[in-house]
């Protein structure tokens, strides 16, 4: 029975010599020659032959001399090909390959490139990022940084006046001939996206499924910012902020815990798979979808994650600057914090996944009653927090007003009427759709506007 570390082959074919890189890129493994697919010896009549030129192929094509061996077994010649495993990466005519269970795969995109960085011992944010200099850092940023991490009580005060050099070399992220790694540039970079351009945060409104799409924005910039920017669209554009009163001191409060949020926008950007696709966050009525390529850590108990866990991250050096920085925990207390601050608010808690190579996180949100203009309603399935108002803007009131008024005016009539651009209307039309104030019937051709609540 073939196995991890065992193939059969009833004759030899020179592409087999793929099977040498797979088994030297796994834990090793032995190629029998001559053997049917069941472990049955059927022989072979030119082992001496290929005991003589086996050798010489292999070193050509992989550059390694594996053990090649004539058995014989009731008259039957065979040949075993043993493989130990290699500490570097072994290619087979410029290819990579690996044995995985009893398969042999070809090893290409992002798996090649987690593939090599395993095996040359690095971690991918520590690699250097070819073509980038310290110009392609931003001083601004550094100084965002060196600020927090001071406040954080992570860096000594006199850092403030640390060159930029010193910084970056301090913080592991520059090797010794001062080379930018990978991570150096994603943090701090003027413009990251152009060595990596799927260093992106994703956010779209959606109604009642994930077709339904009313309105999105795209972060760019540099990671260690990035946060900042997430939260604060979130909380002025995509979620509900309940007004109350302590005495004479307006409170808006947002819908969900922020400072959970917050740890979890910054997981997934400090734990995210930077040669996968870009972060994406779905906001829907009755709940939040938070995904990033990579996985969860290998045997991570995603039901045991709010309890005592090591912390295992993904790219240690930027999980070490957003330390520094006061962002996040370093000792697996992230997610405690997060189901326990939800806990205090009577929410239920995230929840954790594996999903399409990487990690979803789900985050319920409260669905309770919507007071807008002061006017109060349930909304199309329901928009959460507690009990929540959206300040509408002069120009959404007179857009709800028109449609109140004549459902079926076109876009066009609306901007001229208003006198805006038709791309402005379209993007004032999607908020209001998707907040649940407005509801299209029938088609885009012969249906209308109906304004549900006002």
């Amino acid at each position: 029975m073939e196995t991890q570390n065992i193939e059969y082959k009833s004759l030899w074919k020179d592409e087999y010599l793929h099977y040498i890189s797979g088994f030297a890129n796994a834990d090793g493994g032995s190629l029998y020659i001559g053997l049917d697919n069941n472990g049955n010896i059927v022989g072979i009549n030119n082992a001496q032959e290929l005991l003589e030129k086996l050798p010489n192929k292999a070193v050509q094509a992989t550059g390694l001399v594996p053990e090649i061996n004539i058995r014989n077994q009731d008259g039957k010649e065979y040949l075993t090909i043993t493989v130990k495993p290699s500490a570097q990466p072994i290619s087979c005519n410029g290819k990579y390959y690996l044995r995985s269970g009893s398969t042999l795969q070809e090893l290409n995109g992002t798996a090649l490139q987690h593939f090599l960085a395993d095996k040359l011992g690095g971690e991918w944010d520590n690699m250097i990022c070819n073509d980038a200099d310290i110009n392609d850092i931003d001083p601004e940023a550094v100084k965002y940084f060196v600020r927090r991490a001071i406040e954080s009580g992570n860096m000594p005060k006199e850092a403030i006046d640390d060159s930029i050099n010193t910084i970056l070399h301090n913080l592991g992220l520059t090797d010794k001939q001062d080379r930018l790694k990978n991570a150096a540039v994603l943090l701090f970079g003027k413009n990251p996206q152009y060595f990596f351009i799927t260093a992106k945060f994703r956010i779209g409104r959606f109604g009642e499924d994930g077709t339904d799409l009313g309105y999105q924005d795209e972060f760019e910039g540099n990671i260690i910012q990035m946060a900042d920017k997430v939260m604060w669209t979130l909380r002025t554009k995509y979620l509900i902020a309940p007004i109350h009163y302590e005495g004479v001191q307006r409170i808006e409060k947002l819908e969900i815990p922020e400072d959970a949020l917050r740890e979890l926008v910054y997981n997934a950007i400090v734990h995210r798979d930077y040669i996968g696709t870009y972060i994406q966050m779905k906001v829907f009525n009755s709940r939040i979808l938070l995904w990033n390529a990579g996985e969860l850590p290998y045997n991570f108990d995603a039901q045991k994650a709010a309890t005592e866990h090591i912390s295992s991250p993904r790219n240690h050096l930027i999980a070490t600057v957003f330390y520094k920085a006061g962002f996040i925990e370093s000792w697996g207390r992230g997610i405690g914090k997060v189901c326990n601050a939800f806990n205090k608010e009577n929410l239920s808690n995230p929840t954790f996944e594996n999903f399409m190579g990487g990690t979803l996180v789900t985050i319920p949100r409260n669905t309770q009653i919507m007071q807008i203009g002061g006017v109060n309603g349930g909304v199309n399935g329901g928009v959460n927090g507690g009990v929540n108002k959206i300040e509408l803007s002069d120009r959404q009131r007179n857009i709800v007003a028109l449609l109140g008024n004549n459902g079926g005016v076109t876009n066009a009539d609306l901007a001229v009427k208003i006198g805006i651009g038709k791309r402005t209307i379209e993007r004032e039309i999607a908020f209001l759709k998707a907040s649940g104030i407005i509801q299209r019937i029938g088609s885009d051709k012969n249906g209308y506007w109906k304004v549900i609540y006002f």
